[in-house]
């Protein structure tokens, strides 16, 4: 089967595609249910340099869905009492965490994790080099809504997941991504990592090359694991022994960094459909799943901004209407919400990603026991939906409406 194929599929459905749109590069689709996979499809290469082709355990730069990996962190912290999701969160980081306009609201773990606590992305998120404070951003009018209090108003912000990272970090005093491995990719076996510090060269090697155009743009990796991890000033050397717990979040990309693979993404879906527990390990109580999966915010019609600011402007339908701890859900039945690219109307939860010219998903079906993860390379010229806010390619690949091999 070959992609051309997929995008006239996704044509079929009633999304007009410009002739002169590149295809995606790669994508997989893994379907599972509590007990294992189900079926697996693949197509296109990994590498385009070398030819290699994907496979469903090759790791992959996930984007978004890294916040709800992070957030299963955060809940494990959580049952062991480490951390307090209701709990003024600049206990944790060691500094006020206020807004400048509402200095009585405290913000809370839960504010950040379900994008209700009035921080922005404008004044920036991810570039702050090792060795400086994070905390500098907040200085900076843009970083704050200034029309909402904290608690009040959804807008998703990428800027709050360092700062959950940080929380982590001072509280136990561990790397982010170290801490990640500890607390859920080590006990789940995991081939993964947020940035590539923590996985080995061989598992580098095999990354799927995000392109943007046919151009590389992030883990051009066949020569091994890349020289530095993390943002460095210029001229500055990558010596990571110069991390401090708390003082920079975002070096290890909780927000976007996780590199993993579409089988492993599929077995953190069954981590969730079993409440917690997945092959025999049992990572975190149902309570908790229930914590992570209900929703904390659902759209009304005008109490959030409902797509990503710097992706999702001009959309005529709301990408985002529920949202509980770093987790969407699915198929809101409100007017003007167009988050269903299943078109089933069930109340699927998960996440998607998009970043760096990928697109990418994780949805289970609480009820039914079913779930399935997907992304797909060099997806910017992927024509819009024909039923959602999603794009073509992920509502094919979301519902497996695909061309037959």
């Amino acid at each position: 089967m070959s992609l051309r194929r997929l995008i006239l599929s996704l044509s079929c459905l009633g999304a007009a595609m410009a002739a002169s749109a590149a295809e995606p590069v790669a994508w997989v689709r893994v379907a599972f249910d509590r007990d294992g996979t189900i079926a697996t499809r693949v197509e296109g290469k990994a590498d385009l340099a070398t030819g290699r082709n994907v496979t469903a355990d090759d790791p992959v730069r996930v984007a978004s869905i890294s916040k709800l990996v992070t957030a299963i962190g955060v809940m494990r912290l959580v049952e062991a009492g480490t951390l307090d999701l209701d709990a003024d969160v600049s206990t944790y980081l060691g500094w006020p965490l206020r807004h400048p306009r509402f200095p009585a609201t405290k913000i809370t773990l839960r504010l950040l994790l379900s994008h209700q606590s009035s921080l922005t992305d404008a004044a920036g998120y991810y570039a702050t080099p090792l060795g400086e404070p994070l905390k500098t951003i907040l200085d900076d009018p843009k970083a704050w809504d200034d029309a909402h209090a904290p608690g009040t108003h959804f807008r998703y912000t990428n800027l709050n997941f360092p700062l959950v990272a940080m929380a982590m970090e001072n509280a136990t005093g561990e790397r982010f991504d170290l801490l990640m491995r500890r607390l859920l990719i080590d006990p789940l076996r995991l081939d993964a990592c947020f940035n590539w510090e923590s996985c080995d060269s061989v598992t580098a090697a095999r990354a799927v090359v995000l392109y943007r155009d046919g151009q590389p743009v992030r883990d051009d990796n066949r020569a091994g694991k890349p020289a530095c991890a993390v943002v460095v000033g210029d001229g500055a050397a990558c010596d990571l022994a110069r991390w401090k717990p708390g003082e920079n979040g975002a070096l290890f990309s909780p927000q976007g960094g996780l590199r993993i693979s579409a089988n492993g993404l599929a077995k953190i879906g069954r981590l969730l459909l079993n409440r917690g527990e997945v092959d025999g390990v049992r990572l975190l109580q149902p309570a908790s799943v229930a914590a992570l999966l209900g929703p904390q915010w659902t759209f009304d019609g005008r109490n959030g901004v409902t797509h990503e600011e710097d992706t999702g402007s001009g959309q005529a339908n709301a990408f985002f209407c529920r949202y509980g701890l770093a987790v969407q859900t699915l198929a809101t039945p409100v007017a003007g919400c167009g988050d269903d690219p299943f078109g089933d109307g069930i109340a699927r939860a998960g996440h998607a990603g998009d970043a760096y010219g990928l697109r990418s998903g994780l949805w289970v079906d609480l009820h039914a026991g079913t779930g399935v993860a997907y992304f797909a390379t060099d997806t910017g010229s992927s024509p819009a939906g024909a039923r959602s806010a999603f794009s073509g390619i992920e509502e094919a690949l979301a519902t497996g409406d695909l061309p037959q091999p």
